[in-house]
C-alpha cells in the first residue's frame, strides 16, 4: 500500500509540473551527452596517440654536398661513409631504439615524387638534392629527446626531426574541443540542478496540504520526502537514457553513416562501439543519482518535516 501511494504521488507530481519536468529531462540529457562525448573524445585522443605514435619515427637527416652553406655540423660537406657507420652503430646501442632503417638519397627522392609529384617544386628537385637519413623507431616515442640530444650537432648530421610533433597540433585541437565540451557540460549541469531545485520547490509548495496531513498522522520524514526525490530521479533517469541515445546516434551518424568518417578518413583509428557502450552505464547512473541528491538537498530547505 505504501509503495502504491509513493508511485501514485510520483505520477501526480510529474503531471502537475510537466513543463518543468520536461525542461529537467532536456537539460540533464544535454549535459550528460556532453559529459559522455567528452569522455569519448578523450578516449579517441588516447587511441589515436597509441595508434600513430607507434608508427611515427625519429628521422636523422644526414648532410649532403649542398648543405655546406647551411653551416653547423655540415660545414665540412656531405656525410662520409665512416660517419654513417658510426651513427648507425651508436643508434643500435641505445636501449630505447627498436629498429633503424637507412634511407638513401634515391629512395628519399622516390618517396618525395610519390607524395608531391604533382607540385611545381617536384619537377625541379633532383636526387642529389635529397638527404640520406636514418629512420629510427623508438620503443617509447616519448623519449625522442634522448636521440635528439645524442645526435643533434654531430658531424655529418643535418638535423634530427621527431615526426610525432606533426600530430601534436591535431591532438592539441582535440584536447581544446574536449575542454570546451566539458565547460558547456558544466554550464548545462548547473542549469539542470537549478531546474531540479526549482521543480522540487514548486512541487513541495503545491502539495503542502498533503504533506501537512501526512506529518499530523505521524508519517516519517523519509516517507514524506520519497515521492519528491523519486520524481527527480525519474526525470534524471529519462534524461540519462536520452543522453545514451544521443551518444549512440552520434557514433553511428558521425562514423558509420551520415558523415561516414570511417571511410572518408581511413587513416584515422576511430573508437569502436565497445568504448561507447562502456560509457553508457556511467551516464545512466549519474543521471539517476545527480537529480536525486539535488532534490534531497532542496527538500531540507523547502520541506520542513
Amino acid at each position: 500500500m505504501r509503495a502504491q501511494f509513493v508511485l501514485s504521488e510520483i505520477g501526480v507530481g510529474l503531471r502537475r509540473n510537466l513543463t518543468m519536468t520536461f525542461a529537467v529531462i532536456v537539460s540533464v540529457a544535454l549535459s550528460l551527452a556532453l559529459f559522455g562525448g567528452a569522455l569519448l573524445m578523450r578516449e579517441q585522443v588516447s587511441v589515436m596517440k597509441d595508434y600513430w605514435y607507434d608508427k611515427v619515427n625519429v628521422t636523422i637527416y644526414l648532410c649532403n654536398k649542398n648543405d655546406a652553406a647551411a653551416g653547423g655540423s655540415c660545414t665540412k660537406g656531405a656525410v662520409t661513409a665512416q660517419q654513417k657507420k658510426e651513427i648507425e652503430a651508436d643508434l643500435k646501442k641505445l636501449d630505447i631504439v627498436e629498429t633503424v632503417h637507412y634511407e638513401t638519397a634515391d629512395e628519399a627522392y622516390k618517396h618525395y615524387r610519390d607524395q608531391y609529384g604533382d607540385t611545381a617544386l617536384a619537377s625541379i628537385i633532383t636526387p642529389d638534392q635529397m638527404q640520406e637519413s636514418f629512420r629510427v623507431k623508438l620503443k617509447d616515442p616519448e623519449k625522442y629527446q634522448v636521440v635528439a640530444t645524442a645526435f643533434s650537432g654531430r658531424a655529418g648530421v643535418y638535423s634530427v626531426v621527431d615526426q610525432r610533433g606533426i600530430l601534436e597540433n591535431l591532438f592539441n585541437m582535440m584536447r581544446g574541443m574536449n575542454v570546451a565540451a566539458l565547460f558547456v557540460m558544466g554550464l548545462m549541469l548547473v542549469i539542470a540542478l537549478m531546474l531540479i531545485v526549482n521543480t522540487v520547490r514548486v512541487s513541495a509548495f503545491s502539495r503542502r496540504r498533503e504533506t501537512g496531513i501526512m506529518r499530523l498522522v505521524g508519517a516519517s520524514s523519509f516517507y514524506i520526502q520519497m515521492p519528491f526525490i523519486m520524481e527527480a530521479a525519474v526525470a534524471g533517469l529519462l534524461g540519462g537514457v536520452a543522453a545514451c541515445g544521443m551518444l549512440l546516434l552520434g557514433r553511428y551518424f558521425l562514423i558509420d553513416a551520415g558523415l561516414n568518417l570511417a571511410q572518408s578518413m581511413p587513416l584515422v583509428n576511430f573508437i569502436g562501439w565497445d568504448a561507447v557502450i562502456t560509457v553508457l552505464p556511467l551516464v545512466v547512473v549519474i543521471g539517476l543519482l545527480m537529480p536525486s541528491l539535488a532534490a534531497a538537498l532542496a527538500l531540507r530547505k523547502y520541506l520542513k518535516v
